[in-house]
């Protein structure tokens, strides 16, 4: 048994391990190398490749198509290290030798990378360390590269709108008809984004469970696609309006194609009995973290559509398709610092029509006569919300007469003494007031009892 010489470690490190690199950018790293032993390295290589590869089977044939996008090859030397005339080098333990690479990719259109059911794009380094009757020992490491797809053309700003019209039938018998027409504001959308939120348990419904102060929830930022749509229904049957954001892998080998759909996330609107309509104006779907559209590549695509469709009972559903292109947040393409000034000046509108303050309600004495006035001031109904100096006041302009005198109901025994008197005490010891109050004896008795 032939016992080879031990390599410690052997690996790939990028200088920016976290970056998406773009067509033009340079990508540098290391090998790192450290030996358990002394080794004589014979060289040290560096292959840089980028792929798009589809394959799938059919039947017993294999249908396999491949494209290049990068390939880079280069033999890499120590820095101060002598060398044997053969090139090769000795590497002691104890030490850790590093060998740097660098090399730009190639400028024009790059597939973004992407991995999907029967296709890929990958862009990977790999090293080999040859030694002297010893077999060369490999290591690879991934890197990603992204398209930037700008979605601020005029093309995918401009409105896309379609519609459609299905006949129904039951038993060859005409049977009414569904229609659905829709239009999106524009085509170019960005990609969500997943952010992480500080946020409480109060959501629990466990007693047992106390709340959590702080912890962290996961939501979903992206674009919003607003949908405009009228659905009419004049065939006996329940119609039920939805709608989606549909991925569109296409995958091209050897002259044939292979297609595979998913729905990504999905809204739904109300029911549409026989003989009536629905409209959607304004109504919302949310852009998910979605991989950027690759439209540029000639074995593989990735398209997405807004998909528009209505289920019908024992018939097909109705499908409206609107053409989608996603772009990248982070790509030189990206919707956010251009969505974020149209919002700031959109929103502008709170400080130039809002008011330094709101005009003060009209004046009690002016509106109410002064015989149908009211003894006491008005109060503040309560504080405005917005932080005005003026509160919000309460008043009546419509009473028209005085208020009664306050009374209140006492025991059986009449309140005072004489002719008239009643079982009920006047609080306001004006005779006027007195007067008001003073109501049939008859009539009170029988009330006391």
């Amino acid at each position: 048994m032939v016992m080879f010489k031990k390599v410690k470690s052997f690996m790939v490190a990028f200088s920016e391990p976290d970056k998406i690199y773009c067509s033009g950018d340079k990508v540098a790293g290391r090998v790192l190398v450290e030996v358990a032993e002394v080794t004589r390295v014979s060289a040290v290589k560096v292959l840089a490749c980028g792929v798009a590869r589809v394959t799938w089977a059919k039947g017993p044939a294999q249908c396999r198509q491949e494209m290049e996008y990068l390939r880079f090859e280069d033999v890499l030397a120590l820095e101060e290290q002598p060398t044997d005339e053969d090139g090769s080098v000795i590497l002691r333990p104890g030490n850790k030798y590093e060998y740097k690479f660098g090399f730009e990719l190639p400028q024009g259109p790059l597939g973004t990378t992407f991995k999907g059911k029967y296709g890929s794009v990958d862009y990977w380094v790999k090293a080999s360390l040859e030694r002297p009757a010893c077999p060369t020992q490999q290591v690879k490491k991934r890197f990603e590269v992204m398209d930037p797809v700008d979605v601020n053309t005029p093309e995918l700003l401009s409105p896309v709108a379609a519609k459609k019209e299905k006949k129904v039938s039951c038993m060859f018998i005409p049977d009414g008809r569904v229609s659905v027409s829709a239009q999106i504001d524009r085509k170019g959308f960005c990609e969500g984004e997943d952010c992480w939120e500080q946020g409480t348990g109060s959501g629990r419904t466990s007693k047992e469970t106390p709340d959590i102060p702080n912890i962290w929830v996961l939501s979903l930022a992206g674009d919003e696609i607003c949908i405009n749509a009228d659905f009419e229904n004049t065939c006996s049957r329940i119609v039920v309006p939805k709608a989606a954001i549909v991925a569109k892998h296409t995958y091209l080998a050897n002259g044939q194609t292979k297609v595979f759909s998913q729905k990504l996330s999905c809204v739904r609107g109300n029911h549409i009995i026989s003989g009536t309509s629905e409209s959607w104006r304004g109504k919302t779907i949310r852009v998910r973290k979605l991989k950027p559209s690759i439209l540029g590549c000639n074995i593989l695509r990735v398209e997405y559509f807004l998909q528009i469709y209505v289920s019908v009972p024992g018939s097909k559903k109705i499908i409206l398709e609107l053409p989608l292109v996603i772009g990248s947040r982070s790509g030189i393409g990206s919707r956010s610092s251009s969505m974020a000034s149209q919002t700031s000046s959109e929103m502008s509108w709170v400080d130039l029509n809002l008011p330094d303050a709101p005009e003060a309600p009209p004046c009690y004495l002016d509106i109410v006569p002064e015989d149908h006035r009211l003894e006491s001031p008005t109060t503040p109904l309560l504080d405005d919300p917005d932080g005005f100096d003026s509160p919000i006041f309460m008043y009546a302009p419509e009473f028209k007469f005085m208020p009664p005198p306050t009374y209140t109901e006492v025991s059986a025994a009449p309140a005072r003494d004489g002719p008239g008197g009643s079982g009920i005490t006047c609080l306001d010891p004006s005779p006027a007031s007195c007067s008001v109050a003073q109501v049939d004896p008859c009539v009170a008795n029988n009330n006391v009892q």
